[in-house]
Order: structure tokens, then C-alpha cells, then sequence
């Protein structure tokens, strides 16, 4: 019966399985949060499936527990422990780690597909830890790592108590002795993740490219009279047919006034002629984020107003390009001489004016760039230069709720290792003259 679960397995994972890194890849993740937890213990958790009504919209992994494991089932959980030189009358030990898989339930199997259990023999295998455990053990083999004057970095479970998800569970059975600090595992995972390697780049630039499809799909069938909802729909669509799981965030397809709403998800209005639209939307790729925005005429063709607000926006893009240097720029909201941001706003700032007058700076309302990764907006420290391996957006934008004209140009780049600033979505037209052309080859929805 075991074997036929493991098969039963090793099927639907080849069936549904999401284009995973090699094993070595996580492997070297959790040895470098283990160097940076120095003599402390990590413990992190999975997520846990959702109960009730939420549990129809599927379950996705913890963005943190993904990158140090590629294990995309719920309710497990992960502990690291790195390598300690004995002194004086302390013992060392080595680098050690261990998946905890939680047990076999037939019931709920039924209902979920078989899973992995840890008395699989090709457990440490198919996940590439050192030790597969049963969760059942985690207590026992947590109090081995620990005691009086340790530390252990964890994160807040959501587990529910009853399935050995929880520090809180694990301080009652005394698997947590007293004296024990707790930190925070997420500087230590965050401070990793903010370099992608060579494979994530690979699947944020999948992720990128089905989204630039999505988007001149939508320039293609952009027309009045349509509904927000339908090109939203065409776009899910595209790059769904490209291998993305889901949309990486709420797809934005904002005309007219709701172009110059920031976060506008109804995506439910009649598009009407005349209207500019702003369509913020990207999906995800094997857990891993895009983030791409355009700017289109309704009709196929900006009002020389909306085509001098929008080159306005293209132009503070630009101007963020150029005064980008590897090492030394920064992408937060801040206005000094290193600020991708102050490149922007002062570029809008001293071009063009309101209806009144007034320089156009107060409307840029946002700030230009945030990192990108697992999560479309992923953690990373603002203030810290640009480097190579780092992953972000530049997207300036104008929206001027008087005139119901917003425009907002959305491109994510990376840092490649020569510091060289490389666009992953330059597929997608930017220039307003080539954003026409596009829209010129239409294309009706189906």
C-alpha cells in the first residue's frame, strides 16, 4: 500500500509539479541563513490549508518557507541548525537540517490528492534534506537543539495548536526549555532573498514575458464599449496559457476616472471612447512574481493631452534609467543624490503643468520602484544600494482625478552581474507611437 501512495505521488507531482529549482539551489539557502543564525536554531513553518469558504481558492505556499525548501505542500515545517566548534566544556556539532512532514490522513487525502509522508524511502530525495521526519517528532528532536541561553529564530505560525504547528504548542510539551531567547527568523531569510540567483531571475523573466504577452493581447483587443472585466479576463488568459498559476496581484484595468486610482480592482466598467486606461496587471510563475503597467487609449489614440501627460511619464522613467548606477543608486521615496525616485520627480516636476498651473509633482502620488520576487512587492531594505542579483520595478506615474486622466509606465529590471540595468519586460511597448501601432493590429475578442 506504501508503494502505491508513493507512486499515486510521484504522478501527481509530475502532473502538477511548478518549474522547481534544483535541490542543491534551496540547499545553499539554508546554509546561508544558518551562517547568519550563527549559533542559534531556525524553525520555520508551512502554511496550512484554509478551512471553510477559503479553502476554494486553493492553497499557495509562505513565500519564506518556499525559498528554503521548494516544498509546496501545507503543514510541514523546517529546522536548520548551523555547525558549532566545541569550546571548552561545550560539545560542537555539525550543520544540521530537517523537514518535518506531517502524517499520512486518508480521509483528507480523499479530498486532496495523496502526499509525502516521511516514511517514503525516496523522502530525502524527491525534497533534498539531510533528515526527513515525521511533525510528530518535532518537539522531541527541537529539544535536542536547544537549551538554556539558545536562541531560535522563528515566525509566527499560523497553524492551529492541534496539528504541532505552533511555538506555543511546542512551549507546553517542554520541547522549548526555559531560558530559550526568541528572534525574528524573517531579517535572516529576508536578508538572502534580497540576491536572486540565476534560477529565479530565469523564473521571474518566464513570469515577466507571459505578462508582456497578456499586455499587447489587451492592446490588440482594446476598443470602447468593452468591459474592464473583459480585458482583464483576455489577460489571465495569455499568460495562464503560458504556464502562470495565477495572477501575481489584483489585476488593474482602470479607465477614465478609475485610471487615476491607484489600487482600482472592480475592473468593472463600460471602457468608454476618449477614455485613457491603465492596466496594471502580471502573473506568477512557479511562485514567482512579475509586475508590469501600460497606459492605452480607449480608441487606439491619445488626445494630445493624455499623449503629454503620458510622454511626461515615459520621460521620468527614462530619467530614473539613465541615472541609474550599479552599488550606488537607491529605489526608495527618498530625494537624495542617489535616488532613482528624486530622478523621476523632478523630471515631472519641471515638465508640464495642471489646469492651473501648477507643476505636475503633487500628482506622482506613489513611489517609483518597490522589489520584486516571490511576493510582487518583496521584502527587501530600501535604503540599501543597488546591486547585482536585485530585482525591481520603475514606474512613475501622473493622475489627475480633475482631468480623469492618470498614466502610469511600469517595467521590472534587474541588476544582471556585470551591474548592468536590464528590463525584463522591454517586449512591451512603452513609446506612445508604438503603443498605437500596436493597438492598430486589432485583434476582437473571441
Amino acid at each position: 500500500m506504501r508503494k502505491l501512495a508513493s507512486v499515486l505521488f510521484l504522478l501527481s507531482v509530475a502532473a502538477c509539479a511548478l518549474d522547481r529549482q534544483p535541490n542543491a539551489d534551496y540547499r545553499a539557502r539554508r546554509e546561508a541563513v544558518a551562517r547568519k543564525a550563527e549559533s542559534g536554531v531556525v524553525l520555520i513553518f508551512a502554511a496550512v490549508e484554509d478551512e471553510g469558504p477559503n479553502a476554494i481558492y486553493g492553497f499557495r505556499q509562505s513565500d519564506n518557507f518556499y525559498y528554503l525548501s521548494g516544498w509546496t505542500e501545507p503543514g510541514a515545517a523546517l529546522l536548520i541548525a548551523a555547525a558549532v566548534e566545541a569550546k571548552e566544556n561545550k560539545p560542537g556539532r555539525p550543520y544540521q537540517e530537517i523537514l518535518f512532514l506531517p502524517p499520512h490522513d486518508a480521509s483528507e487525502e480523499k479530498w486532496t490528492g495523496p502526499k509525502l509522508g516521511a516514511d517514503d524511502p525516496k523522502a530525502t530525495g524527491l525534497t533534498g534534506f539531510d533528515r526527513v521526519e515525521p511533525l510528530t517528532k518535532l518537539d522531541e528532536e527541537l529539544s535536542r537543539f536547544l537549551s538554556r541561553g539558545s536562541t531560535l529564530y522563528t515566525e509566527k505560525s499560523d497553524g492551529a495548536d492541534s496539528n504541532r504547528s505552533s511555538v506555543a504548542w511546542l512551549k507546553r510539551t517542554n520541547a522549548i526549555p526555559s531560558g530559550v531567547t526568541y528572534q525574528s527568523a524573517s531579517p535572516l531569510v529576508t536578508s538572502v532573498r534580497t540576491i536572486k540567483d540565476a534560477g529565479e531571475i530565469a523564473l521571474i523573466r518566464h513570469a515577466t514575458e507571459a505578462s508582456v504577452a497578456a499586455h499587447i493581447a489587451a492592446m490588440h483587443a482594446m476598443r470602447p464599449s468593452l468591459n474592464e472585466r473583459d480585458i482583464s479576463a483576455l489577460m489571465q488568459y495569455e499568460w495562464g496559457k503560458r504556464g502562470c498559476e495565477r495572477p501575481a496581484y489584483s489585476p488593474i484595468v482602470g479607465a477614465g476616472f478609475s485610471s487615476t486610482v491607484l489600487h482600482y480592482s472592480d475592473d468593472s466598467a463600460v471602457i468608454q471612447n476618449g477614455d485613457i486606461v491603465v492596466i496594471d496587471a502580471a502573473g506568477e510563475y512557479s511562485m514567482y512574481a512579475s509586475d508590469v503597467t501600460r497606459t492605452l487609449p480607449a480608441n487606439g489614440k491619445f488626445t494630445p493631452r493624455q499623449r503629454e501627460i503620458y510622454d511626461i511619464v515615459l520621460g521620468a522613467q527614462e530619467a530614473a534609467i539613465a541615472a541609474f548606477q550599479p552599488g550606488k543608486s537607491t529605489i526608495g521615496r527618498d530625494k537624495g543624490p542617489d535616488s532613482l525616485f528624486k530622478a523621476a520627480y523632478d523630471y515631472i516636476n519641471t515638465h508640464g503643468k495642471d489646469l492651473h498651473g501648477k507643476p505636475l509633482g503633487e500628482y506622482f502620488i506613489h513611489g517609483l520602484s518597490h522589489y520584486v520576487g516571490l511576493s510582487v512587492h518583496d521584502v527587501n531594505d530600501y535604503t540599501v544600494p543597488l546591486a547585482p542579483g536585485m530585482v525591481f520595478t520603475i514606474e512613475p506615474g501622473i493622475y489627475i482625478p480633475e482631468e480623469r486622466l492618470g498614466a502610469r509606465i511600469e517595467d521590472t529590471f534587474y541588476v544582471d552581474k556585470d551591474g548592468k540595468l536590464v528590463s525584463l519586460s522591454a517586449g512591451a511597448p512603452r513609446k506612445a507611437e508604438d503603443v498605437e501601432r500596436m493597438m492598430a493590429a486589432h485583434t476582437p475578442l473571441p
